[in-house]
């Protein structure tokens, strides 16, 4: 008898197996028992008839509780209703561990009972089905990079200073000095550029933000490119290129759980083509004044005003050029007005708000050594980043794509908070 996944079964039909796993669920119609067994591959009907079967088997198919471990073994069966189109008649079975009353049963729960128990929360139908899409898209993100020749270079996660000049920042004693958990691995990146032409990081990000909004997390995750001699026009297409090969994949590859999620994939279809809508900040101020918001030119805009401006056509829209005002020090200017940067964001559809954030950066060693000065920025944590300009400085462009955020998205989820194994926000630390 061999030991099977439970996703192999379909290609072992009439063969008997071994399948370990935990009870989801179990029902009863007479002398027939129906165990809903999971192994993290899938999910699978194991049947249990009371006349087929010894007497201390049927015992243990009535005794095993939900979520309890267990082994059934037994012949696999065709049986088209059964999820992935067989069932197993089981012969044998064995409790590994007899579960108490597993607090998540199917009635409804609150979402802080929920969180507290997250640990548990993440066997559940849907919990799965958002991991497994969180899975493709983090493995389609490196496939993307590694097909056309990016390096992953691994930024540091303790900084001794801001990478925006903010001071949403988390403080920690670094052996007596001041360190911060890092906001971004950008700045680290652009000399890696240097090196290597083109690079990404991929990898845990903080912001200290007291936000509460379904759209913020103070953990998060963040897949950041930097590529050397790219201008903002190139950026702009390897954005939309990155985002509609990511949408395609997850379409693809992951149709089970977006059907789990109950999503409706024809909502994310037209982001797989491009391209995509995009709009100068101002002509954006224009059309959010013609729908009553009132907003003046140089807001940077809100939640609402992102939902308001994202395209009838299905598809992410990029909005560029923003005031330098309200963008970071590094971003460089827009050679036809200085006072806008050339920056960009890009608003997913359906209210799901900005997914990617990036800019042409500051190539001029003088005009980024004034920004320091004008953010009010300690030169001092900063000439690490001035050399990068001041030994061969060179054009160069990149982005931040945060992953909960198109996880949220791409499963149809209603808060940030589902998107990630181990949400942490500004009134959460356990578990």
């Amino acid at each position: 008898m061999r030991e099977a996944e439970i996703r192999e079964l379909p290609g072992l039909v009439g063969e008997q197996v071994r399948v370990s796993g935990w009870l989801y669920n179990a029902r009863s119609s007479g002398k027939l028992r129906f165990l809903v067994v999971r192994d993290g591959s899938g999910y699978l009907q194991a049947v249990v008839f009371k006349t087929g079967v010894a007497e201390k088997v049927w015992a243990e198919a009535e005794r095993v509780t939900q979520e309890s471990s267990l082994c059934v073994m037994g012949t696999v069966k065709e049986e088209k209703r059964a999820p992935g189109g067989v069932e197993l008649q089981v012969e044998d079975l064995e409790i590994v561990q007899l579960c108490p009353e597993y607090p998540i049963t199917p009635k409804e729960h609150g979402p802080d009972f929920l969180l507290n128990n997250r640990h548990l929360w993440l066997r559940s139908k849907r919990q799965h089905a958002v991991m497994r899409v969180r899975n493709e898209l983090t493995f389609g993100i490196r496939d993307f990079f590694y097909r056309r020749n990016y390096v992953q270079i691994d930024s540091p996660i303790l900084t001794p200073s801001s990478s925006e000049g903010t001071a949403t920042l988390f403080e920690t004693d670094y052996f007596g000095e001041k360190a911060y958990l890092s906001q971004s691995g950008q700045l680290y990146l652009e000399p890696a550029a240097a090196a290597h032409g083109k690079v990404y990081c991929f990898g845990p990000t903080f912001r200290a933000e007291k936000s509460k909004t379904r759209r913020h997390l103070t953990e998060f995750w963040m897949v950041e490119p930097e590529i050397a001699w790219m201008r903002f026009e190139g950026l702009l297409d390897l954005a939309e290129e990155f985002v509609s090969e990511l949408v395609a994949r997850v379409l693809d590859r992951c149709k089970e759980d977006l059907e789990r999620l109950e999503r409706e994939v024809s909502a994310l279809e037209p982001a797989t083509r491009r391209p995509y809508p995009r709009i100068d900040y101002g002509d954006a101020v224009e059309k959010l004044k013609g729908r009553g918001f009132e907003v003046k030119f140089g807001d940077d805009f809100g939640g609402d005003e992102e939902t308001a401006l994202a395209d009838e056509s299905g598809k992410p829209i990029m909005i560029t050029r923003y005031p330098a005002a309200i963008k970071a020090f590094y971003m460089e200017p827009d050679p036809n007005d200085p006072t806008r940067a050339l920056a960009v964001d890009m608003i997913a559809p359906e209210g799901y708000g900005e997914i990617i954030g990036g800019s042409e950066r500051i190539g001029s060693y003088e005009l980024l050594e004034k920004r320091i000065a004008e953010h009010g920025l300690p030169r001092q944590a900063y000439e690490w980043y001035l050399d990068v300009r001041k030994y061969g400085g060179f054009p160069h462009a990149g982005f931040g794509m945060g992953i909960e955020r198109v996880v949220t998205w791409l499963c149809g989820l209603s808060h940030l908070r589902e998107a990630i194994p181990y949400p942490r926000m500004i009134n959460r630390l356990y578990p």
